[in-house]
């Protein structure tokens, strides 16, 4: 049995709750005196860990505190930032390394999800919500646009009409409509929110890690390389132990099951 894996070391986090389990990591946005809004010290916090979940692979769970997911970009910091802090790219560049991440992300949205917290949960590969789930992009009425993710990522999520309407009308969708539209796949009331994500998280828990890591690559690989990246990677996949077990399992299972049918018919014309 190997040495068991590093814990992320979280004893300089002033903005995140981590709870870091076997197969998953649960990151909790806490900035309740600014409704979770994402400042420089959070995206920090995030890259530590990002950097952890690159070399020790796990689900990610991210949600919010006090009923928030996050209400968008610090604007205080915001309102500061010039030409040389844009082209740094300090939030796409963040948000791009979370939907890199080697498992899926889960983002569980309550209330104000927005601006740059509505950037976050884009680029999970998950977002599942409550009832009072507010999300959209008001950057425009703010003299600003959304760049970090949304301007490319919402349409491929909701399509153009519906992309547009949020980022070029400032339109807010409640929890109803993002659900109509697939922004969001599922609503539970806010004290079954985490219970859900975790119910998700043990579903894609129980795929192969290996299959589950060169899936997500493959399906965020852009066209052009279809199909030919679909056979190397199977070809990979083809080789790996897991498939010979999980198979030889499946194939275990049937024989089992028609073994024990076979002996009930018997059984029933005695």
């Amino acid at each position: 049995m190997g040495a068991p894996e590093p814990a992320l070391e979280t004893a300089g986090f002033a903005t995140l709750l981590v709870e870091e389990r076997e197969d998953r990591m649960v990151v909790l946005l806490n900035r309740p005196e600014v409704r979770n809004a994402i400042d420089q010290q959070m995206v920090d916090e995030l890259h530590a860990v990002c950097a952890h979940l690159e070399q020790h692979p796990k689900v990610l769970i991210i949600a919010g505190t006090d009923g928030v997911f996050a209400s968008g970009a610090d604007i205080a910091q915001l309102r500061e930032r010039r030409r040389d802090d844009a082209l740094q790219g300090i939030n796409s560049t963040i948000f791009v390394r979370i939907a890199k991440l080697p498992l899926p992300v889960i983002a569980a949205l309550d209330g104000f999800c927005l601006g740059g917290g509505a950037e976050l949960a884009y680029a999970a590969d998950f977002r599942i919500g409550t009832p009072s789930v507010r999300i959209g992009n008001p950057e425009t009425g703010l003299g600003i646009l959304a760049a970090a993710g949304a301007s490319w990522r919402l349409k491929e999520l909701v399509g153009e009409p519906v992309a547009k309407e949020i980022l070029l009308a400032g339109a807010v969708l409640r929890a109803d409509r993002a659900l109509a539209v697939n922004l969001i796949t599922e609503i539970h009331d806010p004290s079954e929110l985490m219970d859900a994500a975790h119910r998700l998280a043990d579903r894609i828990a129980a795929q192969d890690p290996l299959a589950l890591r060169i899936t997500k690559s493959v399906f965020h690989a852009p066209a052009e390389a279809h199909p030919l990246i679909d056979q190397l990677a199977q070809g990979i996949l083809f080789e790996s132990q897991a498939k010979f077990d999980r198979m030889q399992a499946f194939l275990d299972k049937k024989t089992a099951k028609n073994t024990d049918k076979k002996s009930v018919q018997e059984s029933g014309k005695k």
